[in-house]
């Protein structure tokens, strides 16, 4: 069942490159190709590569930026299938959600934003619209990837309205006016919330796995020891450390319950009958009850003080922003170093030399930026892990 509020592809507002109808390529609608140009595209692949919570991981059960966003999608897809809102138009948000991280995560873009901070700064999201937008260049009569309206708006504001939009964002909105100041669709207000999901839950795996984290410690969570009482009755002939996926998966699904009824009773207090009234309703309508939003606050407050500012955590941070910031300078005082392509459409006028040089940068997966560091400034010892 299709529900008042869902995004439906036929009453897309397009696409900025008007193109033939490609019936050859399959019977597919616009959110479905514009999903599958994200699968294909290289930003998408490059996550494979890209920090999510360890960075440059080198264990192989870690998750990075690629198995986050596939983890997303699918908690994204199924909260949209059970408020019968659009699944492809979904799913390609969550999938596309990350693309604009540079390597190492959050400590590249402290280090990206320092470099530019006279001409600009660097904003992840931001740079998500550059990205499908300008810097992927599969089509030979037009940049970027050429996304509808609605995706394009949902990657932009998917966490809410946008009051004083950077510099990349403020670019692609004068390309593509996306109505920075009213709420995004249903679509995207899901695809943020599955975000929240698929990372809380699961960065408490792969802390538990690094042994940064112990099962006391994160026990002392409320929301965590709710979940964990309720499943360890079931399975009391069994140790504690086998009931590690089975705490996982019960608190995805207990988060995602209670963010369904929540969003459904929303949606019928709006009274909303279609996208329009979403977008002015002037608040979220996908959100948790308030005893759960409070729960997932103290969560992600602890996931900070545990595991995010981790001593371990906070030395490679440390050693990835010198990654980064010592690249931008190498490119910026011997761009001849930058690859023939890049170098070739180097701007000679800031700021767009240097956001020019920022968008390589960005576009890097760690392990080339490791490598890159070593060939162009010398070697640099990484702790065990990195």
């Amino acid at each position: 069942m299709i529900a008042r509020g869902a995004t439906r592809p036929d009453e897309s507002r397009g696409r900025l490159h008007a193109e033939p109808n490609h019936t050859a390529r399959g019977p597919r609608d616009d959110f479905q190709r514009d999903r599958d140009r994200i699968i294909h595209s290289i930003s998408f692949r490059r996550l494979r590569h890209k920090t999510q919570v360890f960075m440059a991981p080198d264990g192989d059960h870690f998750r990075v930026r690629l198995t986050h966003s596939l983890e997303v999608a699918q908690i994204g897809r199924t909260i949209a299938r059970a408020l019968g809102v659009n699944e492809d138009l979904t799913e390609a948000l969550c999938l596309a959600h990350d693309i604009g991280h540079p390597p190492f995560g959050h400590a590249g873009e402290a280090a990206l934003t320092a470099a530019l901070s006279g001409q600009g700064g660097f904003d992840h999201n931001g740079h998500t619209l550059r990205a499908l937008m300008v810097i992927e260049r599969p089509y030979p009569r037009w940049p970027g990837l050429n996304l509808c309206w609605e995706t394009l708006e949902g990657l932009a504001k998917h966490n809410g309205p946008v009051a004083a939009p950077q510099w990349a964002l403020a670019e692609a909105d004068r390309a593509v006016p996306l109505d920075l100041d009213q709420w995004p669709s249903l679509e995207a207000q899901i695809a943020a919330l599955a975000d929240d999901i698929a990372y809380d839950n699961h960065d408490i795996d792969d802390g538990l796995r690094a042994g940064l984290l112990t099962l006391d410690q994160v026990l002392s969570v409320p929301l965590v020891r709710d979940t964990w009482d309720d499943i360890r009755p079931r399975f009391a002939d069994l140790a504690p450390d086998r009931l590690v996926g089975e705490l996982i998966r019960t608190q995805i699904g207990v988060m995602v319950g209670d963010l369904i009824a929540t969003s459904r009773a929303n949606i019928a207090a709006a009274g909303v009958e279609g996208p329009a009234d979403v977008r002015a309703a002037g608040r979220a309508l996908i959100g948790w009850s308030p005893a759960m939003q409070e729960a997932e606050r103290t969560l992600k407050r602890f996931m900070y003080a545990g595991l995010y500012r981790h001593p371990h955590q906070l030395a490679a941070a440390d050693i990835a922003h010198g990654i980064v910031t010592s690249l931008f300078q190498a490119y910026a005082d011997n761009p001849a170093q930058l690859p023939d392509d890049w170098r070739a459409r180097l701007p000679v006028d800031e700021p767009w030399r240097s956001r020019h040089i920022a968008d390589f940068i960005a576009g890097m997966t760690d392990r080339y930026a490791i490598g890159r560091y070593r060939a162009l400034i010398g070697p640099i010892d990484l702790p065990d892990g990195f």
